[in-house]
C-alpha cells in the first residue's frame, strides 16, 4: 500500500487507487504525511483540520480524527504504515516506498549524486517527477495546508524541472528542452528561469526571431504586471542573440536538487580560499558592498530536511567580513603539533537564534572546499520540528557518509547542536583507514563544556553593525532603490534592531512590493514589528515563529525566569553581586546567556536584544486577552 501526496491524496494498491473524499480526517492525514517521521504537534494539526478559528472541542476532535483513519488504513489493508500518538502530538512513519513525496526526494538525492554523468542524473529526475500525478492535494480542504505547505512542494518540484531542462540544453537536446519549456512558461509565466532556458532553447535550434519575440512577450509581461525589468542574465542573453554571438557549450552548469533543495555545481574556476596567515583587521574581507558585484543578505541558510550530505551554498552571502576571514584561517592553518594531531579542529559558531550562524559555517566552508579534497558534509543534529535527532542515528549517518568520501582532509559542520554530549561522539580522533576531519558546531548554545574537554576555537556571533546592515539593503533592494531614501533605509535597518533574521524577512517582503516608498514601509513596519516580519507564504520564516522554537527549547522554569526579565524594567538585568542577586540569580541568567538569549554578562550588564523583549511581551499579551475570554 501506498500513500500518494503529489497530486489528489489516495492510496494505491498496485493499479488499484483510491482517492480520498474531502474530509477532516483527509486534512489529518495530509498534515501528518507532509511531516513523515516527525512529530507534529497537535496545535498544528488542528489547525490543518478546522483552520484558525477552531471549535472549543477541536483537541477531543482530533483524537477522534485519528481513531477514524486508523479505521480506514485497517479497511484498507495498510500495513508497515502507523499513526502514534506521542509527546505533544502525533507521528506518522513512512519510508520512500510507501509515500510518493519521500520517493521524490529520495530520487532527487541519487540524481544529485550523478552529477558526473548527466544521462544518468536525468533519467533519475524525470524517474522522480513521474511520481507527481496533478493538482496538489486537490481533495484536501484545508486553506493551512494550501498556504503553507503547497507553495513549497510546488517550488520542489519547480527546480526538478529546472535542473531537468539544464540538463537537456547541456545535452544538446534542445528541441527535446522546447518541450517542456513551452509549457512551463505558460503556466509559470512569472518564473524568469525558464523564459531564460527557453529562449536560449530557441537560440540554439536556429530561431532566432522566435528566441527574440519570446523574449520581448516576458519582458512586456514583467513591466506590465509587476512593474520591473528582466533579470540581468536576461537581458545579457537577448544582446548575444542579438549580435548573433555563439552561447558556447550549453554544459549542464545549471543547479541540481538535493533533498528538495538547490545546489549549484562546482564553478570552473574555484573560488580560492583566503589565506590562512592570522586575521588582525576586518579589512582582510571588505564588509562594504562592492559597485558591481551583487551580493545579498547572510542571514538563512537554505532550509532542508534532516539528514547528512553535500554542503550547499548560501546564495547572496553579505556581511560577517572578519568573521570569514578568521573562520577560513582558522580551518585552512595546519594541525598544531603534539600528541591532538588527530582529533578534529573544533571551530565552533555559537550565537542567539535567528543571528546567522549555518549561513556563516555553510558559506567559509564553500570559500576553503578547496582545502579539504576528500569532501565535506553537513550534518544536520535537529530534525524539522526542532527536536534533536539521537546520537547513534547521527552516528550511523555520518559512520557512512564517511566512508564514501576520498582520500585527504574532510570538513564536517554539525549544524544546529542542542548540547554538548550530542556533540563529543563525532569528535573522536580519526580511524587510520578514514579522512582526517576538521569539524565545525553550530549552536545557540556556548557549549562551554565541549570546549573544555576537546578545546577549539568560538566564534560567537552578535546582531549586525549599522554598515553591514545597510550594505545588506543595498544588496538585496538594489542601490537605486535604497539611495533614492538613505534616511528611510537607516531607520528600517534599526526598526529590525539590526538583526539578520528580521532584515532578510523585511528584504524579502519589500521585494514583493517594489511600489512601495521605503518611507511608508517604515511607517507600515513600526504598526507591528512582529507580525509584519514574517512571509505569509512561508510561516517557517517569521520571527515569532523563530524565537518561539528558540523559547520551546528550553526548560519551563528557564523560559519562566527569561518571561520575568524580559517584561520587567532594565534593573532586573543588572550585575548586583552576590549579596543581591534580585528576583532571577545569576546562574540562571547565565544559562539564559549561554542559550543564546541574552548578551554580554558579567563583567558588563546583561541585554535583551529589543525584538526578542517585544515578542515575550506581545506573546503575553495574548495570552491574557485570550485567558480573559475564557
Amino acid at each position: 500500500m501506498r500513500f500518494q501526496l503529489l497530486g489528489p491524496l489516495a492510496l494505491a494498491d498496485g493499479p488499484d487507487t483510491v482517492v480520498l473524499q474531502p474530509s477532516k480526517p483527509a486534512n489529518l492525514l495530509a498534515a501528518l504525511l507532509l511531516h513523515a517521521n516527525s512529530t507534529v504537534s497537535a496545535e498544528y494539526l488542528q489547525r490543518a483540520v478546522w483552520g484558525e478559528e477552531q471549535p472549543v472541542t477541536a483537541r477531543a476532535a482530533l483524537q477522534t480524527c485519528v481513531l477514524r483513519l486508523r479505521r480506514l488504513f485497517a479497511k484498507h489493508g495498510v500495513t508497515g504504515t502507523s499513526i502514534e500518538a506521542v509527546p505533544g502530538g502525533y507521528r506518522i512513519t513512512a519510508a520512500p516506498p510507501t509515500l510518493d513525496l519521500l520517493g521524490f526526494r529520495a530520487q532527487a538525492r541519487r540524481a544529485a549524486g550523478l552529477d558526473r554523468d548527466p544521462e544518468a542524473e536525468l533519467c533519475a529526475l524525470r524517474d522522480a517527477l513521474s511520481l507527481w500525478q496533478g493538482s496538489l492535494l486537490a481533495n484536501v480542504r484545508s486553506d493551512v495546508l494550501h498556504r503553507d505547505e503547497v507553495p513549497r512542494l510546488a517550488e520542489e518540484r519547480l527546480r526538478a524541472v529546472e535542473r531537468v531542462c539544464d540538463l537537456l540544453l547541456g545535452l544538446g537536446r534542445c528541441g527535446e528542452a522546447l518541450v517542456d519549456l513551452w509549457t512551463a512558461t505558460r503556466v509559470y509565466p512569472g518564473h524568469e528561469r525558464f523564459h531564460e532556458q527557453l529562449i536560449e532553447a530557441l537560440y540554439r535550434t536556429g530561431r532566432q526571431s522566435q528566441a527574440l519575440a519570446e523574449y520581448r512577450r516576458v519582458k512586456g509581461f514583467l513591466l506590465e504586471e509587476l512593474g520591473v525589468d528582466p533579470s540581468p542574465s536576461l537581458r545579457r542573453l537577448e544582446l548575444s542573440i542579438l549580435r548573433g554571438e555563439d552561447l558556447g557549450s550549453a554544459g549542464p552548469a545549471g543547479t541540481r536538487v538535493i533533498q528538495g533543495e538547490t545546489v549549484p555545481l562546482p564553478a570552473a574556476a574555484p573560488v580560492a580560499a583566503p589565506s590562512a596567515a592570522p586575521v588582525t583587521a576586518p579589512a582582510v574581507v571588505s564588509s562594504a558592498v562592492p559597485s558591481a558585484a551583487p551580493v545579498a543578505a547572510a542571514v538563512f541558510a537554505p532550509a532542508a530536511v534532516p539528514g547528512t550530505g553535500p554542503v550547499p551554498a548560501v546564495p547572496h552571502f553579505t556581511g560577517r567580513a572578519a568573521e570569514t576571514a578568521a573562520m577560513a584561517a582558522r580551518l585552512t592553518a595546519p594541525p598544531a603539533p603534539g600528541p591532538e594531531d588527530h582529533r578534529p579542529l573544533t571551530v565552533l559558531v555559537s550565537g542567539a537564534p535567528g543571528i546567522g550562524k549555518s549561513a556563516l559555517a555553510q558559506h567559509v566552508a564553500r570559500l576553503v572546499r578547496d582545502a579539504f579534497p576528500a569532501g565535506q558534509l553537513l550534518v544536520r543534529m535537529t530534525r524539522t520540528d526542532g527536536e534533536p535527532r539521537t546520537v547513534d542515528e547521527v552516528a550511523a549517518e555520518v559512520t557512512a557518509a564517511l566512508g564514501e568520501l576520498g582520500a585527504g582532509r574532510a570538513l564536517l559542520i554539525l549544524d544546529d547542536v542542542v548540547d554538548a554530549d550530542q556533540a563529543r561522539p563525532l569528535l573522536t580522533p580519526a580511524s587510520d583507514d578514514g579522512p582526517e576531519l576538521a569539524v565545525v558546531v553550530t549552536s545557540r548554545m556556548g557549549l562551554g563544556g565541549l570546549i573544555a574537554t576537546h578545546g577549539g576555537w568560538v566564534q560567537r556571533l552578535t546582531a549586525f553593525t549599522e554598515a553591514e546592515s545597510y550594505a545588506l539593503l543595498l544588496a538585496a533592494l538594489g542601490a537605486e532603490r535604497v539611495e533614492a531614501e538613505p534616511r528611510a533605509a537607516h531607520r528600517l535597518a534599526a526598526a529590525c534592531g539590526h538583526f539578520p533574521a528580521a532584515l532578510r524577512i523585511l528584504t524579502a517582503r519589500l521585494l514583493t512590493r517594489p511600489g512601495l516608498r521605503l518611507a511608508d514601509a517604515v511607517d507600515w513596519l513600526g504598526e507591528d514589528p512582529l507580525a509584519r516580519l514574517t512571509l505569509t507564504d512561508s510561516p517557517d520564516h517569521s520571527v515569532t515563529g523563530l524565537f518561539d522554537r528558540a523559547l520551546g527549547r528550553l526548560d519551563p522554569r528557564l523560559s519562566e525566569a527569561f518571561a520575568r526579565l524580559a517584561q520587567g524594567p532594565p534593573e532586573l538585568l543588572a550585575d548586583r553581586g552576590p549579596e543581591d542577586e534580585g528576583p532571577v540569580p545569576e546562574a540562571v541568567r547565565e544559562r539564559l546567556a549561554d542559550a543564546g538569549l541574552l548578551e554580554d554578562g558579567p563583567p558588563g550588564p546583561y541585554r535583551i536584544h529589543d525584538l526578542l523583549r517585544a515578542h515575550v511581551r506581545r506573546t503575553a499579551r495574548i495570552r491574557d486577552r485570550r485567558t480573559e475570554k475564557v
